[in-house]
């Protein structure tokens, strides 16, 4: 005969042997009632439950004494309860106290473990499972209180009744009656519990209200950062529970592959099953509806085509031209390193200053100069622009600033006094260098040749701008990163746009590094810092959060965790976790992630759905209805 695996729980009782014992069968599937009332018989005790089916937290059971099955068992439901609880169950056990009456203890389990009791040494675990030695499986779990209802902080009586927490159980537990405002409900969806149940956020500590931004860490490629950031913006841009959803703008950096370039696209791998959990969340399972798509241009094209490889249509290509670069104050973020700015910040604001100027009053592309003889006449010359010459490059303005600091290239004379700031000449030569080797890098990024496209994400109609950096070299993604953040900052701080701007951007450990400085870093600082009072929220992703400026991380209300390296998961930044989270931070699966936010006091494993649109080409549910192919043809 089979062995048939089963447990003995002392139900009501404090200590083993005591209170009423339970025989439970944990795995009791294909087992017929004459099956199951022979073993009741055998085991010989008051009570046996058969768990006969689970589907999630429901259980399919039947319970027997020795002399044959019962309708019910309250002992034996009780012991079941205790023997199947499981890591991140939520519980409920109620209490009394002789001045306030009925007090209710909210909780999750945060570890379990089993134990044979009646063991001396490690080795007996042998002789107990041969039946030779006297023991009791012991099954115990420890719950960390989330909430008491009312305050009143004494313990529950030993041996108290541990109910699941379901309905309105589970929203005491977790907070969720406390998620609304004058308004309605602020419970934005933010995936599943282990339970099945919706895992919500609160969302006015994600939109400025009462905190703002969103921190992500986890090892690239499987922690899912970008697919869970992705999920949030799904959440809060289609839920209706953000106000005014439709004046929110995206800002979303590609930062690997191209595998945002298709956010628009259904995805062929959508499940029906899938679909029916986007549906249980209150967003619908379909891709973004309102993108546009921006990429860098090609070098060495006289043209502008977007520099990508899996998606042929709908990118437009985005560069700067001359005089934007100038009027906007944008040379700073070609100097993102340390030691630039520890030998060359007086400089490079002193230049950046003197391009703003020059560039005053001029529509662009070109930049205008007018003591440059290096440069050459412009054949359609207006009677305004005498005397002056066109820079039609980049390349032609580094050799314009090179010529302004260190004089003629033949080497006599000396640079322009009102430009070189008093600075001595091998500062003036390693502030040239430094822009000689930029030409590669964003020679194709700011030009004089055609009118300047940048990406801004607070014009036009389309919602979410997906900002390609894929190809882009190092110095090449600083520049554009830091030009962008600057510009919606200010425009924010002008008051130029009333809605809520979220910004996506990986990667933070370059853009905010712990221990460096750089122009960038001092954009996302403020946005961190005072970004939520405008309506400015960063949804920050990196592989090693203890690698990013403090207050970057610091500032960040909401914390997601996915899968983390060992000796990541031992850094202070992850002390919020209790121990036994950053255990499981090691071995969390693609689609888990841990959530952490302020109102509840301990951190939720949460599942979220498969993306609804491709992340790649091959994943695109192609639509070749007339109407698709005459929109993408005509």
């Amino acid at each position: 005969m089979a062995r048939i695996p089963y447990v003995i729980v002392d139900a009501f009782a404090s200590t083993p042997g005591a209170g009423n014992r339970v025989a439970i069968v944990l795995d009791a599937r294909g087992m017929d009632l004459e099956e199951m009332r022979s073993l009741a018989r055998r085991l010989g005790e008051p009570e046996t439950a058969f768990v006969t089916e689970r589907q999630g937290t429901l259980f399919a059971v039947r319970f027997f004494t020795p002399s044959g099955e019962v309708e019910f068992s309250g002992h034996a439901a009780i012991a079941l309860g205790l023997t199947l609880v499981r890591l991140d169950d939520l519980v409920v056990v109620e209490g009394f106290h002789p001045k306030v009456g009925k007090v209710r203890y909210f909780g999750m389990v945060d570890l379990v473990a089993k134990a044979h009791e009646g063991e001396s040494f490690d080795t007996d675990v042998f002789l107990a499972v041969q039946g030779k030695i006297p023991v009791s499986l012991a099954y115990v779990a420890h719950v960390s209180v989330t909430r008491i209802v009312p305050e009143e902080f004494f313990p529950p009586d030993p041996g108290s009744a541990v109910y699941l927490a379901r309905g309105e159980d589970l929203e005491l537990a977790l907070y969720y009656d406390a998620m609304k405002n004058q308004r309605g409900s602020t419970k934005l969806p933010a995936g599943f519990l282990k339970s099945g149940e919706v895992a919500y956020l609160n969302l006015e500590f994600l939109n400025g209200v009462k905190g703002g931004h969103v921190n992500i860490s986890g090892i690239s490629g499987v922690a899912a950062k970008t697919s869970y950031a992705t999920f949030l913006l799904k959440s809060l841009l289609e839920s209706e529970v953000l106000e005014e959803a439709h004046q929110a703008r995206v800002l979303l950096f590609n930062v690997k592959g191209e595998d945002l370039l298709f956010l628009d696209k259904p995805n062929l791998r959508l499940s029906e099953e899938a679909k029916e959990e986007y549906r249980r969340l209150g967003l619908p399972p379909t891709p973004f509806g309102s993108v546009r798509f921006l990429a860098p241009p090609k070098k060495g094209e006289e043209g502008i085509l977007p520099d990508v490889e899996t998606r042929l249509e709908g990118v437009k290509a985005y560069h700067w031209d001359l005089v934007q670069f100038a009027q906007k104050g944008l040379l700073p973020f070609l100097f993102t390193d340390k030691g630039a700015l520890t030998n060359l910040g007086f400089l490079v604001a002193h230049v950046t200053e003197k391009l703003r100027r020059l560039a005053e009053g001029q529509k662009g592309p070109h930049l205008l100069v007018a003591d440059w003889p290096g440069g050459e006449l412009p054949e359609d010359i207006t009677f305004d622009d005498l005397g002056r010459v066109r820079l039609k490059s980049f390349s032609d303005l580094v050799r314009y600033l090179e010529y302004k600091l260190l004089g003629p290239e033949t080497g006599e004379g000396e640079g322009d006094r009102t430009w070189v700031a008093r600075q001595a000449r091998p500062t003036l030569e390693a502030f040239v260098r430094r822009l000689r080797s930029s030409v590669e890098n964003v020679g194709h990024l700011v030009r004089g040749d055609r009118k300047g496209n940048p990406p801004d994400p607070l014009e036009g109609g389309e919602q979410v701008h997906v900002v390609d950096l894929a190809k882009l070299s190092p110095q090449g993604q600083m520049f554009v990163v830091g030009s962008l953040l600057s510009d919606l900052f200010a425009k924010k701080e002008r008051g130029q746009y009333r809605g809520r701007v979220f910004v996506v951007l990986d990667e933070l450990n370059k853009y905010a590094p712990r221990d460096e400085e750089s122009p960038i870093k001092d954009v996302l600082l403020d946005i961190a810092e005072r970004g939520r009072s405008l309506g400015v929220i960063l949804i920050g992703a990196q592989q090693t959060a203890s690698e990013v400026e403090r207050r970057v991380v610091g500032n960040a209300a909401i914390r997601v965790v996915g899968r983390l390296d060992a000796a990541e998961a031992e850094r202070p930044e992850y002390r919020y976790l209790p121990t036994s989270f950053r255990q499981r931070a090691l071995i969390l699966p693609q689609g888990m992630v841990i959530l952490h936010q302020p109102e509840i006091p301990v951190p939720l494993l949460v599942r979220f759905p498969f993306p609804a649109w491709a992340t790649k080409r091959e994943e695109v549910l192609e639509d070749n209805s007339a109407e698709a192919l005459r929109r993408e043809f005509f």
